[in-house]
Formats: structure tokens, C-alpha cells, sequence
């Protein structure tokens, strides 16, 4: 009998079909999520984190630490906004006036670390300022001296610049006879901005124009209630506009081109 090849070739392919319509086949959807899952994990990788403003470092208390990259999301003449007790490291504010970004500190909860020097001279207006800066909630740090013993201003005036140029204190005051001498050697240390006010109107334009960190009296210069008066206005002024900004920035291009070392930038 002769063969039927067309006819063997049909009832093959119709038991192989039936076979396979027994059998589910995959979904659709989900050979598609499948071939789409490369480009769906591309697409909707996490964009970059923001920058914190601060971040906490182990110094041996509950403060902040605002760095240099914390000023990456703020842009050139604007405001960085950071908590009370927050310290700012002198790169940040160097960057800060770099590019003209004004850091605004928030309600002081625990006040400012103020450290607070004087000679022999000023020993007698130091202990009064201590009770001064306690009652309007800040933190005086001591740096001395201790007594009336005759000691010599540049010491007691560089340990409070550099308190403040490191960032252990926020601000810095400073006292000898005439305040003339410890606002020098202060501004020796890279980074501070020694004002001598012998009025509130002079205190507050250096705080305004001049972004004065340390604060210098003289203590036999002027009487106890307008060096009282000239601390509380030092403490309640903020930095000015960015046009003042600008020219301190000038200022810090002129001492680190002077510093034989490696520059250590300013602090806020």
C-alpha cells in the first residue's frame, strides 16, 4: 500500500499541536517584564542623596559639624541655614565667603560658645563679662588669666583666636588696656577677624560689614556699661548682605596669600 507522506505529515503536526495546547505557556506579561527589567532598574535607579547640612562627629559632645561639602546644594549668594550650637569648620566658611553664602544660625536653645581672654589689665572687666554672656544664655569658655598678675596679651589673645578659628568656640572676646594689642595678635591666627569697639555703633558694623568673629575691649578705655552694651549688640548682629560678603572675601585672599603655611580658611 502506498504511503501517504502528506497525509502522515498532517495527523503529526495536529498530535503536536494538541500536545502542546495542554501546556501553559508563559504569560505575556511576564516575558515582558522580563525583557523590560534592565532598562526599568536603569530608569528608576535612586538619584543622587542630598548633602546634610551637618553631620555629627565625635568630639566629645552632642554639637554638629557643618563641612565644606554641606554648601555643595546652596547656591553662590545664598543662605545655609544650620542649627545654634552647630560648629563650622573653617573650610566651610572659607567656601562660604568664597562664594558669598551667608550661614544663619537657628534659635540659640544652648547659646554660642564664646571664648573669652584678657591680660592683667582686663582681668577685672573679664570676670563681670563671664556673668554678662551666663545671664543672656551663652557659654563663656575661660581662656584666663586668672588674676591680676602681670601676664602678657599675646598669649590669652591667641588662645581665644584659635579657639575660634578651629571652631571649639563660635565667637571670641578679647581684653587688655586699650584692646588694641590683643586685636593684633588675634589676627595673627589665620581665619579670625579681630575688631576693636569702643561703642555699639562700631560693634555693630564690625559684625555687619566685617564679619568680626573675636570682639576686642579696652578695658580702661571705656566704662563698664557701654562695654556691656557693645557685647550684646556684637552678639545680636548678624553678617550683613553679600555685597559685604564680597569684600571680606578679598580680605581672606589677602592673608592666605601671605600665610607661609597651609591655609586653614575662616570661620564664620
Amino acid at each position: 500500500m502506498a504511503l501517504d507522506v502528506r497525509e502522515i505529515a498532517r495527523r503529526a503536526a495536529a498530535r503536536v499541536l494538541a500536545e502542546r495546547g495542554t501546556r501553559p505557556t508563559p504569560a505575556p506579561a511576564v516575558r515582558a517584564v522580563s525583557a523590560e527589567a534592565p532598562r526599568a532598574s536603569a530608569s528608576s535607579a535612586p538619584t543622587k542623596p542630598p548633602r546634610l547640612e551637618v553631620r555629627a562627629e565625635p568630639r566629645g559632645d552632642s554639637r554638629k559639624l557643618v563641612l565644606g561639602t554641606c554648601l555643595a546644594d546652596t547656591p553662590d549668594g545664598g543662605v545655609l541655614r544650620v542649627p545654634a550650637g552647630a560648629i563650622v569648620t573653617p573650610l566651610a566658611a572659607e567656601e562660604a565667603h568664597r562664594r558669598h553664602i551667608r550661614i544663619e544660625r537657628g534659635e540659640h536653645d544652648g547659646g554660642r560658645r564664646i571664648a573669652v581672654g584678657c591680660d592683667h589689665g582686663g582681668f577685672a572687666l573679664k570676670q563681670e563679662l563671664l556673668g554678662w554672656l551666663r545671664a543672656l544664655g551663652h557659654q563663656p569658655v575661660d581662656f584666663g588669666t586668672r588674676d591680676e598678675n602681670p601676664v602678657d596679651y599675646p598669649d590669652f589673645a591667641r588662645a581665644v583666636a584659635e579657639a575660634v578659628a578651629g571652631g571649639q568656640c563660635e565667637l571670641g572676646i578679647v581684653i587688655d588696656g586699650a584692646g588694641i594689642g590683643s586685636a593684633i595678635a588675634a589676627n595673627k591666627v589665620p581665619g579670625v577677624r579681630a575688631a576693636t569697639c569702643c561703642d555699639v555703633a562700631m560693634a555693630k558694623n564690625a559684625r555687619e560689614h566685617n564679619y568680626a568673629n573675636v570682639l576686642s575691649l579696652g578695658a580702661k578705655m571705656i566704662q563698664r556699661s557701654v562695654a556691656e552694651e557693645i557685647v550684646r549688640t556684637f552678639l545680636a548682629t548678624a553678617h550683613g548682605e553679600a555685597r559685604h560678603g564680597k569684600r571680606v572675601a578679598k580680605i581672606t585672599e589677602i592673608e592666605r596669600r601671605y600665610m607661609k603655611g597651609p591655609g586653614s580658611g575662616v570661620h564664620a
